[in-house]
C-alpha cells in the first residue's frame, strides 16, 4: 500500500482525540501550553510551501505519545502540514516498516511525505536527549526475572510520565529535535 493511501486512511486530528480512552487530557494540556518560540516559527513558515502532511503511528495509552503528538501538531499547524493519525496496533503492516532499531514497534513514529506520497523524513518515537533520560531511569532497575522488576519498572514508568507531563524543558526537547530532522532533510528553502 502506498504512503498516500495510508494517510488517506488515518483518522483526523479530531477523530483521533475524539476515540481517546487513554492521556486525552493530559495530551490536551502539554497542547494548550506548549508553544513554538520565533526561531522555530520561522523556520516552519519556510517549509510551508512544501505542502507536507505526516502520517502519525501511534496509540492514545503510549506515554511517548502523549508528549510528543501535540507538539507534533503545533509544529504542523506552523508549517501548514495536514495530519493523519494510525492506531499503530491495527497498522502492523506499516508500522513494520518503520521498526526502531529493526525490531521494535516503538512509537509514534511521524512520517512526513509530499502530495505524491514520497516520504521525506521520518521522526520517532523519541528525542535523542529524551531517549538519553529514559535510559538513565531504566539503569538502576533490577534484572526482568527479578521479584521487583514489575513494580520498580511501573515506578520509574509514573516518574517519567509526570516529567513528560509538567517539564516544558522537555517539550522544547521534542520541538528542536523534530525541527532538526526536518531541516537536516533540507525540507526548507
Amino acid at each position: 500500500m502506498s504512503l498516500n493511501t495510508w494517510f488517506a486512511k488515518g483518522l483526523t486530528v479530531q477523530e483521533y482525540i475524539e476515540k481517546m480512552n487513554v492521556n486525552k487530557e493530559e495530551m490536551n494540556t502539554i497542547y494548550q501550553q506548549f508553544t513554538l518560540d520565533e526561531d522555530d516559527v520561522s523556520i516552519l513558515e519556510s517549509i510551508r510551501n512544501q505542502s507536507l502532511r505526516v502520517i502519525v503511528l501511534t496509540e492514545d495509552w503510549c506515554g511517548d505519545a502523549m508528549l510528543n503528538n501535540p507538539i507534533l501538531l503545533k509544529i504542523a499547524e506552523e508549517a501548514g502540514m495536514d495530519v493523519r493519525f494510525l492506531p499503530r496496533d491495527s497498522n502492523l503492516e506499516l508500522m513494520d516498516q518503520y521498526l526502531t532499531n529493526g525490531t521494535s514497534r516503538a512509537i509514534p513514529i511521524f512520517i512526513f511525505i509530499d502530495q505524491e506520497g514520497n516520504e521525506k523524513a521520518v521522526w520517532g518515537p523519541r528525542a535523542p536527549k529524551i531517549q538519553q533520560l529514559v535510559d538513565r531511569m531504566r539503569k538502576p532497575l533490577p534484572d526482568k526475572e527479578h521479584p521487583d522488576f514489575k513494580t520498580k519498572q511501573s515506578e520509574m514508568i509514573q516518574t517519567l510520565t509526570a516529567s513528560y507531563k509538567e517539564d516544558e524543558s522537555l517539550w522544547k526537547e521534542v520541538s528542536y529535535s523534530i525541527i532538526t530532522t526536518l531541516k537536516k532533510k533540507r525540507l526548507h528553502v
